[in-house]
């Protein structure tokens, strides 16, 4: 329980201080969409696909969990183009700058998966605390980019600094009520890798067609790319060597 608690504050600081370094320096907001861009679409690589091939193998072919994926991408595409209603066009910046609630919607995905974290964080302490502690470290590299990410997704779709900071508390306390309510629940590993597939194929969509097509509009593509290839490369190292 005390590791609990100790982990719990370190994955809501972390995020904490990802979303807070993203409103301190939100007139680099292009750059740091870039960066976010990598962040998500390397998540959705070397950390949420792996993972949902590992576990859903218990039950399901690799075939199957890579299907879900695509599942899950067309589910975000059809609620952001036929639900969300949302223009990717530029041509009017007062449209570009209106309040969307796709910001809100990709700000729930992130937190919903900040919340699947602290869950994989405590389920993993119920089978042992080496194998806690392994997970436990993949998911504090990546939570200071998911702060970043639930900030400029909020913001780059209209939202203003309060309800960022708003999401971004959401964002941090999340992983916190994940860890703690496996103390009441158990879930099979099958049923996890779907979920996690499911994720994977949201955050392809996000990083793909929301933060990179935005990170470099109206900007040098030089600089926004080298930002995006970096937060890609960033996330890779941070979860391999998390996963020493």
């Amino acid at each position: 329980m005390n590791i609990l608690l100790v982990l719990a504050i370190c994955v809501f600081t972390a995020t904490l201080l990802g979303g807070l370094f993203a409103l301190k320096f939100k007139d680099k907001l292009h750059l740091i969409l870039g960066f976010s861009a990598g962040a998500v679409i390397g998540v959705a690589f070397f950390d949420l696909l792996p993972e949902a091939l590992e576990l859903g193998s218990v039950s399901y072919e690799s075939s199957t969990i890579t299907s879900i994926v695509a599942l899950g991408f067309i589910l975000f595409m059809i609620l952001d183009r036929f639900v969300i209603m949302h223009s990717h066009s530029h041509d009017d910046e007062h449209e570009h700058h209106k309040h969307s609630p796709r910001g809100i919607l990709g700000a729930s995905s992130l937190s919903i998966h900040s919340f699947l974290d602290g869950a994989a964080i405590g389920l993993a302490f119920q089978i042992s605390a080496a194998v806690g502690a392994i997970v436990a470290a993949a998911v504090l590299v990546h939570d200071f980019s998911d702060g970043i990410n639930t900030v400029n997704l909020i913001m780059k779709n209209g939202g203003e600094k309060k309800e960022a900071f708003r999401w971004l508390l959401v964002d941090a306390i999340a992983p916190v009520l994940g860890i703690f309510s496996t103390l009441f629940f158990t879930v099979s590993e099958g049923t996890l890798g779907v979920i996690l597939a499911i994720f994977t194929g949201f955050f392809i969509y996000i990083g793909a067609s929301d933060l990179l097509p935005e990170s470099h509009h109206s900007h040098p593509t030089m600089w926004t790319s080298f930002a995006t290839i970096l937060g890609i490369a960033v996330l890779y190292g941070a979860i391999k060597i998390a996963g020493m």
